[in-house]
């Protein structure tokens, strides 16, 4: 008889960020988790303690997408910020699941800061205040704060379904407010 296969950790964080991105955290039942990833909750259980060591799995893996997202984004905007925004904006749109557990969501990775996702590895938002330093702004870091709390706004609105205005508007947008906050 032959062995049968054994299901790794890598695959119930896969199937469980699928739910995730498609239903959100809160929808993944032991059960759910099991059929999507095809094997039986013995093995969820054996691999995790308990839910929120999974969540944190899928935190992280959801922090990466959102890099990658980030990453593979249009950055050809001469305004500061307005790429960091329609990014942040644009993934809020596409992923929303994925959004209120990065950004809306309580229980994050720990140690992580919504800053700390969003500046990411290439240090995103550390150029962009560079840029806005570049253009003469004498205190790019608080331009960046008011422009951080405009955009994450704009982002829970996009998830709630409240917000929806095409690139250009968001572009227009965007420029709009980095010219009234850098007054």
């Amino acid at each position: 008889m032959s062995r049968k296969a054994t299901i790794t950790q890598k695959e119930i964080v896969n199937a469980a960020f699928k739910i995730t991105r498609k239903e959100g955290f809160e929808q993944i039942t032991s059960r759910k988790l099991a059929a999507a990833a095809g094997c039986s909750t013995q093995p969820i259980f054996r691999i995790y303690e308990n839910m929120d060591a999974l969540k944190k799995d899928v935190y992280d893996k959801a922090a990466a997408y959102y890099e990658d997202y980030y990453n593979e984004c249009d950055k050809s905007h001469e305004v500061p910020f307005v790429d960091l925004g329609l990014a942040y904006i644009g993934f809020a749109q596409k992923y929303p699941h994925l959004f209120r557990l990065l950004f809306i969501s309580e229980q994050g990775a720990e140690g992580k800061t919504m800053y700390d996702l969003v500046n990411g590895s290439s240090e995103n938002v550390v150029k962009e205040i560079n840029k806005a330093s570049a253009k003469g702004v004498a205190n790019a870091q608080q331009l960046f704060m008011q422009m951080w709390i405009f955009i994450h706004g704009a982002g829970c609105m996009a998830v709630t379904g409240d917000y929806d205005l095409d690139t250009q508007a968001s572009i227009s947008m965007l420029e709009s407010a980095y010219k009234a906050f850098s007054l």
